[in-house]
């Protein structure tokens, strides 16, 4: 007997049903029993304390907490993170064997110190062992007295006991264990661009520095961007660690005084928890779309489909191709 392949003649229809995934609504229903629980907790437990949440929201203290001590923070540790990564990231590609040993160096200090750590010694010792930093000559003092010289050849002094409580001393502290991890995150970038690229740049003519900057960097930008985003979101969230120092005008430690003050501890971390929740997710939205641009032209729709099409060699046949 002739198939319908055979004859010419199209196929009758199929009658497919889907595979039945019984357990699919049992977990639906397990996850539907847990959230109902959830809210009813939320809504019947007076300890929550919701009616306070949204005033210790718009305390002064906690406000101004918010914007010195955690968008500030983050913001100038990103920086000195992100220029100092990628200056030691390429001090580590380089081949001078001093900048890279020194670059190493740096990358296994910082990520070998847990930042708590890090800050409470850069806030309690640095005061301890140098109250008065003084800038100039190294040894001014015995060179001056060797030569017979009235001055000690010191051009200025840092007061570092005030400096070490201040809000600069958060951002250095998580800026400098920042940049290791960010020299990580360029280098695995900056490697990821072809050699070809900075090869093809040189050969017309443009310098390492202006290839790195014109050529390499752009390209690198789309495997960067996306732990550069991780590491700013984890950013807000480690300068709560400031209390460490301590410093006061931060936002989890002005929750914490609101919240010893008054007696009322729930509605007050509540409050800290959902102005966290909404920094990150602010900074979660600029991240996929600073994602979305540098991504451009790497895997997309269009372009999978266009190889699709090469592979079964249908491209370009127009009206009269295949079908």
């Amino acid at each position: 007997m002739a198939t319908p392949i055979e004859t010419g003649e199209r196929p009758g229809k199929i009658d497919a049903r889907p595979v039945p995934h019984p357990w699919r609504w049992v977990i639906v229903a397990i996850i539907a029993v847990l959230i109902a629980m959830m809210i009813s907790s939320f809504v019947t437990n007076d300890r929550w304390d919701w009616s306070f949440v949204p005033k210790v929201m718009k305390f002064n203290p906690v406000l101004e907490g918010l914007i010195k001590g955690t968008v500030a923070v983050t913001i100038g540790a990103m920086i000195i993170g992100v220029v100092g990564g990628i200056t030691l990231a390429i001090m580590r590609l380089s081949e001078n064997p001093l900048l890279k040993g020194v670059a190493f160096v740096y990358t296994w200090f910082f990520r070998a110190i847990p930042r708590l750590v890090f800050l409470v010694m850069l806030g309690t010792g640095a005061g301890y062992l140098y109250p008065k930093l003084d800038l100039g000559v190294p040894f001014g003092q015995q060179i001056a007295s060797w030569f017979g010289l009235s001055s000690d050849l010191t051009i200025g002094s840092i007061n570092v006991n005030s400096l070490s409580t201040g809000i600069w001393v958060g951002i250095i502290g998580l800026g400098l264990s920042e940049a290791a991890y960010m020299a990580e995150i360029a280098r695995a970038g900056i490697m990821s661009v072809d050699k070809g690229q900075s090869e093809a740049a040189q050969a017309i003519g443009m310098s390492p520095g202006k290839t790195m900057r014109r050529v390499v960097l752009p390209q690198a930008m789309r495997v960067i961007v996306p732990p550069t985003g991780n590491e700013t979101i984890s950013m807000v969230k480690d300068t709560s660690l400031l209390v460490a120092v301590p410093i006061s005008m931060e936002l989890w430690f002005q929750i914490s005084q609101v919240s010893n003050n008054t007696g009322r501890i729930m509605g007050a971390y509540m409050a800290g928890f959902f102005w966290y929740l909404i920094v990150c997710t602010v900074l979660m939205i600029g991240q996929y779309f600073l994602e979305r641009h540098y991504g451009r032209g790497f895997g997309s729709t269009s372009e999978r489909s266009a190889l699709k099409a090469k592979m079964l060699g249908i491209t370009g046949a127009g009206r009269g191709g295949i079908h």
